[in-house]
């Protein structure tokens, strides 16, 4: 991807990670934050502020880092500061589907991103994640590579373990054949 697509921010330490970085994250910029064990998508409002999907309940301190997100099932519309939301984790800007789909106007992503703010909404790990939700408000369409990953590789363990079922299943008819 190209500069204006791409920058990372490590917040811990205040230096940027690469060259890519030196620019500040823009209103409607797509934030994709680095968790231990997923990546947490927010969209940018500007003035230090971002809009992200937190657990219903917890409070928005103890929602910055919990796993317990990623499997919740209902998720509250929260306006935080980004700096708190990062906390030690490292942040990039990520508008990576700015070439497949059109933004919409910035005012508009920001309007639409201010309508939801405190409101409770639907979660699903694949189907209505973090990302689909920012990228619903910057593109008028949730996408999510990160769930179409998942679902790919749910798919071949799926796959897999019928394929194995099937060897085993074949092998106990063999062995049970009396001649």
């Amino acid at each position: 991807m190209d500069n204006e697509h791409r920058r990372t921010v490590n917040m811990a330490s205040s230096e940027a990670d690469n060259s890519l970085s030196q620019e500040e994250p823009q209103p409607g910029d797509l934030i994709e934050i680095f968790r231990p064990a997923y990546q947490h998508w927010a969209l940018y409002l500007g003035d230090g502020y971002i809009i992200n999907l937190t657990p219903v309940d917890e409070s928005p301190a103890a929602a910055v880092s919990s796993v317990k997100s990623v499997f919740s099932r209902k998720a509250v519309v929260r306006m935080q500061l980004l700096k708190e939301v990062v906390g030690a984790d490292s942040y990039r800007i990520n508008n990576k589907y700015d070439g497949d789909h059109t933004p919409l106007p910035v005012s508009e992503i920001i309007q639409r991103a201010q309508l939801l703010i405190g409101q409770e909404v639907s979660y699903d790990l694949l189907g209505s994640n973090c990302e689909h939700f920012v990228t619903l408000l910057r593109y008028g369409e949730g996408v999510s590579e990160q769930a179409s990953r998942a679902i790919g590789a749910i798919s071949f363990v799926t796959a897999a373990a019928s394929a194995f079922s099937v060897l085993g299943l074949i092998n106990t008819r063999s062995r049970n054949r009396p001649f």
